[in-house]
C-alpha cells in the first residue's frame, strides 16, 4: 500500500487524477477500522491532513459552506445556531476523540447508511461540493446516495465541502444506540422545519441500504399543516396527523436484521422517533410563533 501526501488542494486533485483508486483520508475513523479488519486493502492512500482549507468553514448570508474536515467538535460548538440539525447529530458520533477528528466529509466519502450526519444533511437540503482536475460541481444531497456504501462522486473526483443552509427553524435529531457513546446507529432520524417554503424534509439513517428521506411523510404533513393553517396559527398539531407521519416515515424504511436490531424494530423506532422530534420541533416553532405575535 502507497501513501500520498498531498500538500494543497491542487496537489490532491493531481494526486486523485493520476491515482482514481487512491482511498481518502483525513480523520481515518471509518477508513482506518476497515482497514484494520482488513475489509478493504487499497493500493493507495491519500492522506489529506495536510490540506488547510478543508478544516474551514464560511458562514454567508444564506448558507454555510463546511469544509470536508471541519471536526465534529467544532460544529457542535461554533455552528450550532446556524446548523442545529447536524450540531445534534455531532454530538452522538463516537467519542469525543474521534468527534476531535472525523468530519462530514469522512461519512459521506464512506456513505455508510449508518453514518450519523446523513440524516441532518438530508433533512436540511445540503449539496456535496465536488472537484477534480476537471472542474467543480455541486451535488444535491438527495442525488448523493447511490447505493450501499456507494455515493454519486466520478473516480477522480474528491469532496472539497458540504453546502448547507441556515436554519429558518427549528431542527431535531435523533439515534438509537445499543450504549450512549460509542456506537454505530441502530436507527437514525432527522427533521427540519422551513418556514419560509411551508415545507418539513426528513432523513433516516441505518433503517435502509442508503440514507433516505421519508419523502410520502413530508408530502403527508406538508398538506396537513397548509390545510389546517397551522404555519399561520401556530397550533398544536393534533396527535392524529403525529401519528400518520410517525406511521408513514416508519414505512420509508427498507431494514434489515443484523447484531445490532431487527428489522421490526428498527422500522418501529424510527416511528417513535418521527413523532417525537415532530413535536419537539412543532413546539420551538410555535413558542417563536408566540413570541413573534407578542412582538407585533
Amino acid at each position: 500500500m502507497d501513501f500520498l501526501r498531498p500538500a494543497s488542494w491542487e496537489e490532491a486533485l493531481a494526486a486523485k487524477a493520476e491515482h482514481p483508486a487512491a482511498v481518502p483520508i483525513a480523520g481515518g475513523t471509518d477508513v482506518m477500522v476497515e482497514i484494520n479488519f482488513d475489509h478493504r486493502r487499497p493500493e493507495y492512500l491519500m492522506d489529506l491532513n495536510r490540506v488547510g482549507d478543508l478544516y474551514e468553514w464560511e458562514v454567508g448570508e444564506d448558507s454555510v459552506r463546511l469544509g470536508a474536515s471541519v471536526p465534529y467538535a467544532r460544529i457542535m460548538e461554533h455552528l450550532r445556531a446556524e446548523l442545529p440539525g447536524l450540531a445534534l447529530a455531532s454530538h452522538t458520533v463516537a467519542s469525543p476523540q474521534i468527534r476531535n477528528r472525523g468530519g462530514v466529509g469522512g461519512n459521506l466519502g464512506t456513505a455508510s447508511p449508518a453514518g450519523d450526519a446523513h440524516p441532518a444533511l438530508l433533512a436540511a437540503g445540503a449539496e456535496v461540493e465536488a472537484e477534480s482536475v476537471r472542474g467543480s460541481r455541486r451535488i444535491p444531497i438527495d442525488a448523493f446516495y447511490t447505493g450501499v456504501k456507494r455515493n454519486a462522486l466520478a473516480p477522480d473526483e474528491l469532496i472539497r465541502a458540504v453546502h448547507i443552509k441556515k436554519a429558518e427553524g427549528p431542527q431535531q435529531y435523533s439515534k438509537v444506540g445499543t450504549r450512549n457513546a460509542m456506537v454505530i446507529a441502530v436507527c437514525a432520524f432527522g427533521i427540519a422545519l422551513h418556514p419560509g417554503t411551508r415545507t418539513v424534509r426528513t432523513g433516516i439513517g441505518s433503517a435502509a441500504p442508503t440514507p433516505v428521506r421519508a419523502r410520502t411523510a413530508e408530502e403527508f404533513l406538508n398538506a396537513a399543516l397548509e390545510e389546517g393553517g397551522f404555519w399561520d396559527n401556530g397550533k398544536v398539531i393534533t396527535p392524529s396527523v403525529a401519528k400518520r407521519f410517525a406511521g408513514l416515515c416508519a414505512a420509508a424504511c427498507n431494514p434489515i436484521d443484523d447484531v445490532r436490531g431487527t428489522a421490526g424494530y428498527r422500522r418501529h423506532a424510527v416511528g417513535v422517533m418521527a413523532r417525537r422530534t415532530l413535536t419537539w420541533t412543532w413546539e420551538s416553532y410555535r413558542g417563536a410563533h408566540r413570541t413573534t405575535e407578542g412582538a407585533a
